[in-house]
């Protein structure tokens, strides 16, 4: 079995992120090529494990996948590499619901029989970190916890004294200890860290990381609890099928349609997974910049704008007017457009920023996004409110929302993408998005692994598009 290993936390903001990517890298000196995970659906931690390792970050999600798909993506991902470093999400047990595992790292880790680590942060604590460590060991007997690292400890005696209460509560080894370092805090604002898709000083950063968990964990045992000295020699000789995306290809049948996806500072939210696929389907990917460049690239037959943080660059993104009229154009030539969240934000008529200033967008959605101060988050399950390129009226996909802005103005006549289903029964569906001939624009964000046609209806479209 493929080594691997989950670093969880007992609640956000631990350091889970801070020491998987310096563990990545440190890692990574060592030779060894590592597939970094991010339990859940967020975008951004992601982009330090990415950084750090060298190759795309997967999510492990088990309310948007179903445990098939996520035991599928881990070994369709795993397979050129020595082994998987797994970031859980918030603290250990929580996840989609408050009476069960659904969507936590617990129960990710339990589906792919991954060993567990579990950060402590011990500012102001000393012996009680012993009771946190227990409790967490007896919640879930099933749970495969191996360890513990204290984080941000105030000096080497404090970082001894709660190490050893934990081992003598918990009877479970303490990996090391890291101490306090303000300068490993990584940037944070209203949807969580800063993603390293902008301007930062990221790679010091990672490096700075690397070198403190090198200096303070015991990488040896950690390598040996993730299985690598078990697995290891097996390596040379053991016989590995190449799994396959889960995906009709179009590929062959036609020259491949180009996708134009974009990927810029302003926009950066985009599975990897969904581009796998679609390039899997037969898609060829062309990247380009909203904020930099002129127009679509040559031979568009399909366009994605994914979401990430348009507000921060409205002035830029209204100021590319050549780029807007191209995306205009697009639309005028029937190019099918998918959009999400951000994406569905540029789309407006106008984008109302953090300090309430109006930017021209592209203006094919009537209407204006406006930044409201007030997060919404959650998944959804949500249903096509009609037939589309993308999905057929009453089929269903999971999801799940992250934005601070609202879609004001938009008309009562404009058909919507969804209809959202209440997740508890008993209330009203809520229409949601868009769908505008050949274009679909919602603030629900997909993983395609869920509904993997996604890819091929996508590639199919691009090809009548071109």
């Amino acid at each position: 079995m493929k080594p691997r290993l989950v670093i969880a936390g007992t609640h956000s903001g631990v350091g889970k992120t801070t020491l998987t990517a310096g563990l990545i890298a440190a890692l990574r000196r060592r030779g060894l090529v590592v597939q970094p995970f991010k339990v859940g659906p967020d975008y951004i931690d992601p982009t330090y494990h990415a950084l750090s390792a060298g190759r795309p970050c997967r999510n492990l999600d088990t309310w948007m996948l179903s445990s098939e798909q996520v035991q599928a993506l881990f070994s369709h991902a795993t397979q050129d590499s020595d082994l998987a470093l797994i970031e859980g999400v918030m603290g250990l047990y929580d996840g989609a619901e408050y009476d069960s595992e659904a969507g936590s790292t617990a129960e990710v880790a339990k589906l792919l029989a991954s060993p567990v680590v579990l950060v402590l942060d011990c500012r102001s604590m000393a012996r009680s970190a012993g009771a946190v460590a227990l409790g967490y060991r007896r919640f879930d007997p099933d749970l495969p916890l191996v360890g513990f690292i204290a984080n941000r400890v105030g000096s080497e005696s404090h970082g001894k004294g709660v190490a050893a209460a934990i081992e003598r509560a918990a009877g479970l080894p303490v990996l090391g200890w890291l101490p306090r370092d303000g300068s490993l805090n990584i940037p944070e604002r209203h949807l969580g860290l800063v993603p390293t898709a902008e301007p930062g000083r990221w790679a010091d950063f990672i490096e700075a990381a690397a070198a403190r968990v090198e200096r303070h964990l015991d990488i040896e045992r950690l390598l040996e609890l993730a299985g690598w000295q078990s697995a290891a020699a097996s390596f040379c000789s053991e016989s590995v099928e190449r799994g396959r995306a889960p995906v009709s290809s179009l590929a062959g049948k036609h020259p491949p349609p180009v996708i134009a996806v974009a990927r810029d500072e302003a926009f950066s939210f985009t599975y990897p997974d969904n581009l796998d696929l679609l390039e899997a389907a037969g898609a060829r990917l062309a990247y380009f910049s909203p904020l930099h460049d002129a127009e679509l690239p040559p031979g568009t037959g399909g366009v994605l704008l994914s979401g990430g943080f348009p507000e921060l660059y409205a002035g830029p993104l209204a100021a590319n007017v050549a780029m807007r009229e191209s995306i205009r154009r697009a639309y005028a030539r029937g190019l099918p457009i998918y959009a999400e969240c951000g994406g569905l934000m540029y789309l407006t008529e106008i984008l109302v920023d953090l300090e309430g200033r109006e930017h021209e967008m592209i203006g094919l959605l009537p209407g204006r996004s406006r930044m409201s101060g007030r997060l919404t988050l959650g998944y959804r399950l949500a249903e096509a409110a009609g037939d589309s390129w993308l999905l057929a009226r009453g089929e269903t996909v999971r999801g799940h929302e992250f934005h601070f802005s609202l879609w004001e103005a938009r008309p009562a006549d404009l058909p919507p993408a969804y209809w959202i289903r209440p997740r508890n029964g008993g209330e009203t569906p809520q229409a949601e998005g868009a769908r505008l001939d050949h274009l679909w624009a919602s603030y629900v964000h997909l993983h395609f692994w869920h509904k993997p046609e996604l890819a091929t209806r996508f590639v199919a479209a691009a090809l009548g598009g071109r």
